[in-house]
């Protein structure tokens, strides 16, 4: 496979939904990654791009090991020096690493050196077959399905020499053990500098009360943070539901986040729509603490779906915002319903739980501090216990 006209589509895909402003500055970074210092240690994680996916799934994680005492390095599978690696860590991950010749050659010399490899995935798309079904891989221009003809780290998978692998949820854990190796569930966390963001924006709010500067608000904002592509189906699950509720609630507006498209149903009510494309870290956490409650739909059953981590959860509840998601196994795991959260299971529920908290703002502020509570105790890279998994790790590092 040619992985050139792959990045090229990315590239072009980055553009299209972001601009050349802000999606150059994207692709800038993505460029300068490559050629960040990588020393050496105890575990390197190779990471298969820049995106959110290997911000919790290496940066993150690589946080929380070194809360545990690991010296580890993160860089990316377009490192154009990896070979040079294989000599300078104990364990390698690979995380939804793609099979090029650079990380093939690579592969082959932590083989050869008898070095422990790990494969990490926080989606399905090692299963080619069902990803070609998923609204994501739609909503793909042709250069970007490329990747995905053969599903994206089924080499590592099926490979005898990977030792075990990581993943974000149960429901992938069950899929992962098929392949005949260890699996460990590490679930996705907020790292150190996320929890800073969100105690500065959560300060700022409190100085303007105490000082009065904050004006009466009369609207609702409910907050839809899609991410990535290809979320159109999940947000058309809870489409109606919204449209009623406009239709009920003068005061209330919607902010959409991410590149989806809107509903036809929905375009009635565009002036009570605000839209933003892609937004740094900062800003997201920021546009998050801005809405009164965040939604997370999903279609429930069908197995990309069911995948999900529960972060669209955890991210809002740092910044003490409440969420009604989709009853996946996941979020019905991670949210205590009508506590910290709601989960919703059909149009009926989502009406209903979301018209209660529009409804009553000391409930939802209770809701979202709770929310915030569950987030702080399980959801962070200093609070992690994945002992089972750190243990793992140290009896493959000499001298651990």
């Amino acid at each position: 496979m040619n992985f050139s006209l792959v990045k090229l589509g990315k590239v072009w895909a980055i553009i299209k939904h972001e601009g050349i402003v802000r999606g150059g500055k994207r692709i800038l970074f993505s460029a300068c990654s490559l050629f960040r210092s990588v020393g050496s240690g105890d575990v390197l994680f190779v990471a298969s791009g820049v995106g959110d996916s290997a911000r919790y799934r290496c940066h993150h994680m690589a946080e929380m090991l070194r809360f545990n005492g690991f010296k580890i390095s993160v860089t990316t599978q377009d490192n154009p020096f990896l070979v040079r690696y294989a000599d300078k860590f104990s364990v390698c991950i690979f995380h939804r690493t793609s099979w090029t010749l650079v990380i093939k050659k690579f592969f082959h010399a932590l083989k050869e050196k008898k070095k422990t490899v790990l494969f990490d995935t926080d989606d399905l798309v090692f299963d080619g077959e069902l990803f070609k079904r998923t609204a994501a891989y739609e909503a793909m221009n042709a250069l970007e399905k490329k990747q995905y003809e053969h599903g994206v780290g089924s080499e590592f998978l099926e490979d005898p020499f990977v030792a075990a692998i990581t993943t974000s949820t149960n429901f992938l854990a069950e899929r992962l053990k098929k392949f005949g190796k260890p699996v460990f569930v590490v679930p996705n966390r907020l790292s150190e500098e996320d929890i800073k963001i969100a105690e500065a924006i959560l300060e700022v709010r409190i100085r303007n009360k105490e000082l009065g500067n904050v004006p009466k608000k009369a609207d609702v904002v409910i907050g839809y943070f899609s991410g990535s592509t290809g979320h159109d189906r999940d947000f058309a699950t809870v489409a109606s539901v919204l449209t009623r509720l406009l239709d009920a609630r003068p005061n209330l507006r919607l902010f959409l986040a991410g590149p989806l498209s809107l509903p036809l149903e929905l375009e009635a009510f565009s002036d009570r729509i605000s839209r933003v494309t892609y937004a740094p870290r900062a800003e997201h956490l920021k546009n998050l603490a801005s809405v009164d409650v965040n939604i997370a739909p999903l279609e429930i059953g069908d197995p990309f779906c069911e995948a999900k981590s529960e972060l669209k959860f955890f991210e809002a509840g740092i910044v003490g915002v409440p969420t009604v998601a989709a009853a996946t196994g996941t979020f019905c795991e991670a949210i205590t319903d009508g506590i910290d959260g709601y989960v919703a299971k059909d149009e009926n529920e989502w009406r209903e739980k979301l018209e209660r908290l529009i409804s009553d703002a000391m409930f939802r502020k209770s809701m979202g501090g709770k929310a915030r509570e569950t987030t702080l105790k399980k959801y962070t890279t200093k609070n992690a216990k994945d002992d089972e998994y750190a243990h793992f790790l140290k009896t493959k590092i000499p001298h651990s």
